[in-house]
């Protein structure tokens, strides 16, 4: 493992660790409520994690054992809606986002020093490193935990 993935797995848990509680916070009402009809509502939000976690755990483990690996896109909309995250049960909703996360840092952790600069092609995006990728995931958590909070405040 490389710093660089201990430290990006220690900042997966501290994040999931800090959010957690107060995700259980979040009232089942509050959670479905959406600003506009074209505008996910915060479960939505958090069922587009529990899919980008989804989608970068087949990356992190398969990567690793490549030299360079493409993967498709994600047509996050059609997932989302598709699974119909609206009608969960929000408790379940971030229980499962919970241990996923835990899971993906477990993994992240085990990614061996070689593997750092593995390229991935998501998509018709260009190459980026198995390294940026974890990094990527983190940054991508840290913004919709940010959204979720602004939306929770709206909808009080």
């Amino acid at each position: 493992m490389t710093l660089q993935f201990e430290s990006v797995a220690t900042e997966l848990v501290r994040m999931v660790d800090s959010a957690r509680l107060d995700l259980r916070t979040i009232d089942d009402d509050v959670a479905v409520t959406k600003a506009q009809p074209d505008v996910w509502s915060v479960k939505q939000i958090l069922g587009h994690l529990i899919d980008s976690a989804s989608n970068n755990h087949q990356r992190l483990v398969r990567a690793p054992r490549t030299g360079e690996l493409a993967f498709p896109g994600y047509q996050q909309n059609a997932w989302v809606f598709s699974q119909d995250y609206q009608g969960r049960p929000w408790l379940e909703l971030v229980d499962f986002w919970v241990h996923y996360n835990y899971h993906l840092a477990h993994v992240i952790r085990r990614i061996p020093d070689a593997a750092a600069n593995v390229l991935i092609r998501i998509g018709d995006n260009g190459p980026i490193t198995l390294g940026a990728l974890a990094e990527d995931y983190v940054a991508h958590l840290r913004h919709h935990l940010e959204q979720i909070q602004q939306r929770r405040k709206v909808a009080r």
